[in-house]
């Protein structure tokens, strides 16, 4: 593995040129095959990055004597994406995974240039021969969560701490809300969206926001502790995203959505290494292990924890999908009838939130 800054990219590849006398082994270096990451934070943010780099450290252990992972951080979800995805296929990089959602065209313009490289994007929904696309369902875990606050929740009042209107932040929102109002039909959302995916401060802000507008749990679809570190000091309760964050607010996080990349990243490096990579569309849970609920905290009564191991249970042997009708949007519009199921390919694109979201924006 190695670390690539975006300012240096462009002077990596001159490692395997020196001394001569190394002989075979620079040739076995040579030989492997390189791998590379775009990762939107820092891979300290303990959140989304984090997870992603887990799984990268996963290539590594498994197959380390045959590929090497290199990844370049904090790259904006702009078209400054471009020519850092373009320097890791110019580098050598035989497969390139991009890891956030606002990759989608930069990942595809690139794949254009360099029909021989294999991309998979994370959370997108455009593929190419050359291009695949992989998501998780955190939707699912979203359930668990949403189970967990109507049932906990004294105000009824929840938060919502979200980064950008995109069909993964709309899943979670509204996955959540209806599952709390299982458990509880009057309860109501506020929802913060932050314009950002990592930045604390902004983070720590809107989680006071909520707060002051009555929420007595807030979820965090952002990829820092920060929003949990403030809960604590008010005595509240939220819950990890991407990891298990309790370290950061031992009472205040009574779970985490953890985020596991590893298998997928090592069989689709597998792939490349054995010539069968072929563009695909990728979409797991909690059934193949791709989403994990964290241990609970002490403070989940026996009686949540039953519920919402039962949600996870029912979405193991695909006995329970949250998204099942009626449906209500936030006008009252009808959108899923009675007993129908939304499709994953409506959901991979769904723009519109439930009756019960108030946006606090």
């Amino acid at each position: 593995m190695s670390q690539i800054s975006r300012r240096t990219l462009m002077k990596v590849a001159g490692a395997a040129a020196t001394a001569s006398v190394l002989g075979a082994r620079v040739a076995h270096a040579e030989d492997k095959i390189k791998i590379g990451f775009i990762f939107l934070g820092p891979i300290g943010d303990y959140g989304w990055t984090w997870a992603h780099n887990k799984g990268r450290e996963q290539i590594d252990a498994e197959l380390g004597d045959k590929v090497e992972t290199v990844y370049v951080e904090n790259v904006p979800e702009d078209a400054s994406a471009v020519p850092i995805i373009r320097d890791l296929a110019q580098q050598g990089c035989k497969l390139i995974f991009t890891t956030s959602y606002g990759y989608m065209e930069q990942t595809l313009e690139v794949a254009k240039e360099f029909p021989e490289v294999m991309f998979e994007h994370c959370t997108g929904f455009k593929r190419a021969d050359n291009v695949s696309t992989y998501n998780s369902k955190f939707h699912e875990g979203r359930a668990v969560l949403g189970t967990i606050s109507g049932k906990m929740s004294k105000s009824g009042t929840l938060g919502y701490l979200g980064s950008f209107k995109v069909p993964e932040v709309v899943l979670g929102v509204n996955s959540f809300l209806l599952a709390a109002q299982k458990h509880n039909p009057n309860a109501t959302l506020k929802l913060v969206m932050i314009d950002s995916w990592f930045d604390p401060p902004k983070e720590a802000a809107a989680t006071e926001t909520l707060i002051n507008l009555g929420c007595d749990i807030v979820t965090t679809h952002t990829d820092s502790p920060a929003a949990l570190q403030i809960l604590e000091q008010k005595g509240l309760y939220g819950f990890g995203q991407g990891a298990d964050m309790s370290t950061f607010a031992p009472k205040a996080h009574l779970t985490a959505i953890e985020d596991i990349w590893g298998p997928y990243y090592v069989q689709r490096a597998k792939d490349i290494v054995e010539g069968t990579w072929k563009s695909a569309d990728t979409w797991d849970g909690m059934k193949e292990g791709t989403v994990v609920i964290s241990p609970y905290n002490e403070a989940v009564p026996a009686d949540v924890r039953e519920l919402a191991d039962a949600v996870q249970k029912g979405y193991k042997e695909g006995t329970f999908d949250i998204f099942t009708g009626p449906i209500y949007d936030q006008e009252g519009t009808l959108r899923v009838k009675d007993g129908e199921v939304m499709s994953l390919a409506d959901l991979a694109v769904i723009d519109w939130f439930v009756k019960g979201v108030e946006s606090a924006s």
